[in-house]
C-alpha cells in the first residue's frame, strides 16, 4: 500500500484527492447499509482520521447529524486540509463510546503498536460493534498480521482501500473487520506476490474439458486406502477427484480392505497391492496420486509414500501421510519436488516443521517458510487457509465455511487437488481452486452438511465456474 500510494502520488494524484476517494467510499458504503442516524466519526491525527474527516463532511452534507471526536490534532498536511474543510464542531475524545453509529477513523492498517490511553478506553467500551464502521481496519489492528496486542475494535463493516491486507483475511482480524468492502481510488495495479484466492486467480486455467477429450486425457487419479476397517477417506477422496473432472480414479486397496471397498465403489475403479514395490508398479503411469486419509501412521505408509515419489505422479499428501515423518522431515523434503502438495491442519504442520507456525508473525509467513523449506506447495488449512508454493506465491482463502468442520472434508479437499493435478492444472494454481471450490461446495448446504455431501455438491459450483469463464 506504502508502494501504491507512493506511485499514485508520483504519477500526479494529489494526497488530498486520494483522502477525499477514500472518504467518499467510506461515505458511500455507510449510506447504503445504514439509514441517517446520530454519528460520530472518530479521528485520530494521521492519514487515517484525515479520511475520518472527509467522511464527516460528506454524511453532513447528505442529512446526517454528525460529529467529531478528535484524538489530537491533525499532524500530516493532507489531513489538516481535510479538517480544514470540516465545518462543525470538534469535541475531544474523552474516553466515553459515544452512542449512535461510530466510524473509527482513528488509526488504520499501518499501526505497529498495541492502543493505549483514551483510544483503547473507547475500543474497551464499545458495546455493539453492529454500529462500528472501521476506516481501512479497526483501530488496534495491525495491518500486516491481523492479530492485535492489546485493546480493538470490533466493526460491523470495515472499508479499505485497493486491496485487503493480512489483517482482513487472517483470524481473529477477519472476525473484528466484519463485512469488509474493498473500494477502489484510483491507485492502479501493484505487483504482488500475495493474493486474495478465488476465480480471478485460477480460472483461466482450469482444465475443462472439449468436444474431443476423452477420459484418459482428462487425467488418472489414484487414491491409497487404508487398511479394513480404514477404508471410509480415501473412498471420499476418490470420489471427490472423480467430481471435479479426472477422468479415470483408482483406489488402490490393501488386500484385506478389497471387499470394503469394493461394496461401496462404481465409477471409481479399485485394485490391490500389497507391498510397496506393487504400490509404485501401479502407480507408474498415473498422472497425479492421493496418499494419507486413515492411511495408518506406520511403516508401511512411510514407504508406500517413498513408492510413490519414485513414479512420475504428482502427489497429494495429507493427514497420516504428513504425520508418520515426524521423526525425519527431511526424510520427506528430499523426495518432494514443486509438483507435490502438503496439506496439514495446524497439528501436522507443526509436526513437519515444528516451531515454524508458533516462531512466525502470522500464518502466511509460516507457510511460505514451510513452502520453500519442503520444496512443494504447501496448504495450511483452517478458517484462514493459506496456500503458498516454494517460488513464494501465497493466497489465502476468503470464501471458509463453519459447516467445513466435520469428519472427513480434509479428504475431500485432497480429493478435489489430486483431481485438478491429474488434469494438468498446475499445483499451486490447484491448491487455491480446490480450496476455494470446497468452500462454496459447503455454503451451498449450509447446516447439516457431512463430508460424504461436499462431492455430490462440487458439480454446482463448477456449472456456476463454467457459466462464468
Amino acid at each position: 500500500m506504502a508502494a501504491a500510494d507512493r506511485a499514485a502520488i508520483e504519477g500526479g494524484t494529489p494526497g488530498e484527492a486520494l483522502m477525499e476517494r477514500a472518504g467518499a467510499a467510506v461515505a458511500d458504503a455507510v449510506c447504503a447499509r445504514f439509514r441517517p442516524q446520530p454519528a460520530a466519526v472518530l479521528c485520530g491525527p494521521g492519514n487515517n482520521g484525515g479520511d475520518g474527516y472527509v467522511v464527516a463532511r460528506l454524511l453532513k452534507q447528505r442529512g446526517w447529524p454528525v460529529e467529531v471526536r478528535a484524538l489530537a490534532e491533525p499532524a500530516t498536511a493532507d489531513a489538516r486540509a481535510a479538517a480544514a474543510r470540516w465545518d462543525g464542531d470538534v469535541r475531544p475524545l474523552d474516553g466515553e463510546a459515544p452512542a449512535g453509529l461510530i466510524i473509527d477513523a482513528l488509526f488504520g492498517a499501518g499501526l505497529a503498536r498495541p492502543l493505549d490511553g483514551v483510544a483503547a478506553a473507547v475500543a474497551q467500551r464499545v458495546a455493539r460493534p453492529e454500529k462500528v464502521v472501521a476506516v481501512d481496519t479497526p483501530s488496534g489492528l495491525p495491518g500486516d498480521t491481523g492479530d492485535p496486542k492489546g485493546p480493538v475494535f470490533h466493526a460491523a463493516l470495515t472499508v479499505t482501500f485497493h486491496a485487503r491486507k493480512p489483517a482482513h483475511v487472517l483470524e481473529p482480524g477477519r472476525s473484528l473487520c466484519g463485512e469488509v468492502v474493498v473500494a477502489d481510488i484510483g491507485l492502479g495495479e501493484t505487483a504482488s506476490r500475495l493474493v486474495e484466492n478465488g476465480p480471478d486467480l485460477w480460472l483461466e486455467r482450469f482444465p475443462w474439458p472439449t468436444a474431443a477429450s476423452h477420459k484418459h486425457e482428462r487425467g488418472r487419479l489414484i487414491v491409497v486406502s487404508g487398511g479394513a476397517w480404514s477404508t471410509g477417506a480415501a473412498r471420499l477422496a476418490a470420489r471427490a477427484g472423480l467430481r471435479i473432472g479426472a477422468g479415470l480414479v483408482t483406489v488402490l486397496s490393501p488386500t484385506e480392505a478389497l471387499a470394503s471397498n469394493a461394496a461401496h465403489l462404481e465409477a471409481v475403479m479399485l485394485r490391490p497391492f500389497e507391498t510397496d514395490l506393487e504400490l509404485e508398479q501401479a502407480a507408474a503411469d498415473v498422472d497425479a496420486a492421493v496418499i494419507g486419509p486413515a492411511a495408518g501412521v506406520d511403516e508401511s505408509t512411510l514407504l508406500n509414500v517413498l513408492a510413490l515419489a519414485r513414479t512420475g505422479a504428482a502427489l497429494v499428501l495429507d493427514a497420516d501421510a504428513i504425520t508418520v515423518f515426524r521423526d525425519d522431515p527431511e526424510e520427506l523434503f528430499s523426495v518432494l519436488d514443486r509438483d507435490d502438495v502438503l496439506t496439514p491442519h495446524p497439528g501436522e504442520f507443526e509436526r513437519l516443521f515444528p516451531g515454524l507456525l508458533k516462531g512466525a508473525p502470522e500464518r502466511i509467513t509460516a507457510a511460505r517458510a514451510a513452502a520453500q523449506k519442503a520444496g512443494a506447495v504447501v496448504l495450511l488449512k483452517g478458517a484462514d487457509t493459506v496456500i503458498a508454493a516454494p517460488d513464494g506465491r501465497a493466497a489465502v482463502n476468503v470464501n471458509g465455511s463453519p459447516w467445513l468442520a466435520t469428519a472427513g472434508s480434509g479428504d475431500v479437499l485432497a480429493g478435489f487437488i489430486g483431481g485438478l493435478v491429474s488434469q494438468g492444472m498446475e499445483s499451486f494454481e490447484a491448491a487455491c481452486a480446490g480450496a476455494w471450490i470446497h468452500a462454496e461446495a459447503a455454503e451451498l448446504f449450509g447446516p447439516g452438511l457431512i463430508s460424504e455431501d461436499l462431492p455430490g455438491l462440487a458439480p454446482g459450483v463448477l456449472r456456476r465456474l463454467y457459466d462464468e469463464r
